[in-house]
């Protein structure tokens, strides 16, 4: 724990955007900053002149307007930045035009489309002047029903060039889980594919887009784009035409529109597992802003680098990836499984396109280890320098198996944020060193704590999660929430004027992060708090598990710890099983952690995006209705939990 597995080169420091960002800091406020920790105090402390120096160093295309930066700088929500700054965002990510490579849009049948930033400017001009006709000004909403592919990056320029506000959902959503979203919003514009291709499967769209745009309210337009055919059929979809009909304007201009700081950008959504998804509304300067900060500084994205991360247009990751664009970098955008047409297929794209940056999720990694991967064996990978993961805490093991069997020399960066903020708490820092199991650093700008149960902040014990300071990404408010009580509700209820993420966390003895994970799944057997992440470290551990999910049960006036396992094909749960996985809970934790029950089930329920559902398993094991089953991606596998007689038993 206490043993780097990676530190940066002195050199490497020297020369990275985090530490010339910290010498400008220096010369402007004549400081004598070291090293990143001192940074990260100096930016918390003041607020104010830290990302104004992030808008200069980000080269910000807008004007600021005056000196005003921050007003109430106390009000949680409430707090409001640069309220006199006017800016485009897709201006800032169109502002290189010249023949360097903007985006590679990669299917899994492996079908390629590349772009440079000239002609990645002339599509979106073409699609913004077609929007125009259309009637779309600013603060319409624009919908995209479509894989990760250049069309959905090319539609999403356009609607934000013109002021109105971007909204996406994967194919992969089911009816009502697109409805649950674009219903609360209206689009004015619907951006949808014919349809797409999955686990080597051709999966038709129409039905479902014919089906949805009759459905939304106040649609006016429906485009549908070319993905599994050329000219797609849509004669059973009248209102529907073709990209190639929709965009006859030829233009190569583009009049984007001059917008304030705080302007909508995009409306996201909560997984929406409890209930109707909450839609979260980003403002254009905000994330940027904190966008910028996190390529440049956190990622030392330039115009040298290639970075892809594995992503839907339903997770907030495709929103953070395309703005690397805003530096210049090239974008790889990919559609498809993961491990299809085998386990190796991502790391023979980062091979072919010569990926710098490569970002996934725990869960991808952990895949990668026992499927027995070894990419430094089987691949060249000498321009491969971070690799990124989120959507779940990285276990200690997968660390290790990142510089044992991907790549000795790399900065590793398990980051952690989310959709209610469309960016990053807690991230990578190219100029520290990576130890196992943790977050290297707090993110600059963002004054994170953790709070223990009587609201003090605390280092080396758990807690949850806090940001004490406003920032720049905080959401605007939610749509159609005028007094702001959902808002309010979501995050600022737990303690008054701060903001409580919901991860149930830790600061290091390093000054780095540990997730524990999600603090209303924590568990509480005899009173003690135990975060689901550190059972499940131990578990993955077990050779025969696939994959784990955790609960509390409510039983006999106390809470007993529930441990469900997918086992590999092949295994079986016999006792001999059990009582290994109950040994190797118990050698690394303590007796608490150890399941009362282990249970095996043959699926486990996710979202859309990946993640494991434990408050929807929990509320099916107390036999509660779970609200919103559309928000998942394989509902039928709750009912694997339902009325199980081994948890009606001691």
């Amino acid at each position: 724990m206490n043993q780097p597995l990676w530190q940066p080169s002195a050199a490497n420091i020297e020369q990275s955007p985090m530490h010339q960002f910290m010498q400008e800091v220096n010369k402007r406020y004549a400081l004598d900053l070291k090293d990143y920790g001192e940074l990260y105090d100096w930016s918390v402390s003041n607020l104010e002149g830290f990302w104004d120096q992030i808008w200069d160093f980000g080269e910000v295309v807008g004007t600021k307007g005056s000196n005003r930066i921050l007003e109430n700088p106390n009000l949680m929500p409430g707090a409001r930045w640069f309220p006199d700054a006017k800016l485009n965002f897709a201006e800032n990510l169109l502002r290189f035009r010249d023949n360097s490579l903007a985006v590679v849009s990669l299917r899994e049948d492996g079908q390629r489309t590349a772009l440079t930033y000239a002609q990645l400017y002339k599509q979106v001009a073409e699609v913004a002047a077609a929007l125009k006709l259309a009637g779309v000004v600013s603060g319409d909403r624009v919908a995209g029903f479509t894989p990760n592919c250049h069309y959905a990056l090319v539609a999403m320029l356009a609607a934000t060039s013109l002021g109105a506000i971007w909204s996406s959902c994967s194919p992969d959503f089911g009816f009502n889980g697109v409805l649950d979203r674009f219903g609360q919003i209206q689009p004015k514009v619907l951006f949808a594919t014919d349809g797409y291709i999955y686990n080597s499967k051709r999966i038709n769209s129409l039905p479902q887009v014919a089906e949805i745009a009759a459905a939304l309210e106040g649609l006016e337009q429906l485009v549908v784009f070319p993905f599994l055919e050329n000219q797609p059929d849509t004669s059973s979809i009248p209102e529907a035409v073709l990209w190639d009909d929709f965009c006859i304007a030829s233009t190569e201009v583009i009049e984007f529109a001059e917008l304030p700081f705080d302007h909508p950008l995009y409306i996201m959504y909560s997984s929406g597992t409890t209930g109707v998804p909450k839609c979260i509304v980003h403002s254009t300067g905000g994330t940027l802003l904190q966008h910028l900060k996190e390529h440049q500084l956190h990622t030392s994205l330039t115009r040298e680098d290639t970075i892809f991360y594995y992503t839907t247009c339903g997770w907030m990751m495709w929103n953070w990836l395309v703005s690397g664009l805003a530096v210049g970098s090239t974008l790889v955008l990919f559609d498809g499984s993961p491990f299809a047409p085998e386990p190796k297929a991502l790391w023979d794209m980062a091979e072919q396109e010569k990926i710098t940056v490569f970002g996934t999720s725990a869960k991808y990694i952990a895949a990668c280890e026992k499927a027995g991967l070894q990419p430094n064996k089987t691949h060249k990978l000498p321009k491969l320098r971070a690799i990124l993961s989120t959507g779940s805490p990285l276990a200690h093991e997968s660390f290790e198996y990142v510089y044992r069997d991907i790549k000795s020399d790399l900065l590793l960066a398990s980051i952690s944020g989310g959709t209610d903020i469309v960016s990053c708490f807690a991230l990578g820092c190219p100029t520290r060193p990576v130890y196992p199991g943790q977050l290297q650093c707090r993110g600059l700008g963002m004054d994170v704590q953790v709070y223990n149960d009587a609201g003090e902040p605390v280092i080396g014990e758990k807690g949850e999660l806090v940001c004490v300071k406003p920032f720049p990404s905080m959401p605007i408010g939610f749509w159609q929430d005028p007094s702001a009580s959902r808002y309010q509700e979501a995050y600022f209820n737990r303690f008054e004027n701060i903001w409580a993420h919901g991860d149930y966390a830790e600061i290091t003895a390093q000054d780095g992060v540990i997730i524990h994970g999600r603090s209303d799944a924590v568990l509480n057997p005899g009173g003690v708090r135990i975060g689901t992440a550190e059972i499940y470290r131990q578990v993955e551990k077990v050779e025969e598990v696939q994959e784990a999910l955790c609960i509390g049960q409510d039983w006999k006036e106390d809470v007993r710890v529930v441990l469900f396992v997918r086992l590999k094909e092949g295994f079986q749960l016999d006792e001999a099983l059990k009582k290994r996985i109950c040994a190797t809970i118990r050698a690394e934790t303590t007796p608490r952690h150890v399941p009362a029950k282990i249970i095996h089930v043959a699926d486990i329920p996710r979202t859309l995006s990946g993640k494991i559902v434990e408050l929807a398993v929990r509320e099916v094991v107390h036999q509660r209705p779970v609200k919103n089953q559309d928000a998942l991606a394989n509902p039928e596998a709750l009912q694997l939990f339902a009325n199980l007689s081994e948890l009606q038993t001691d």
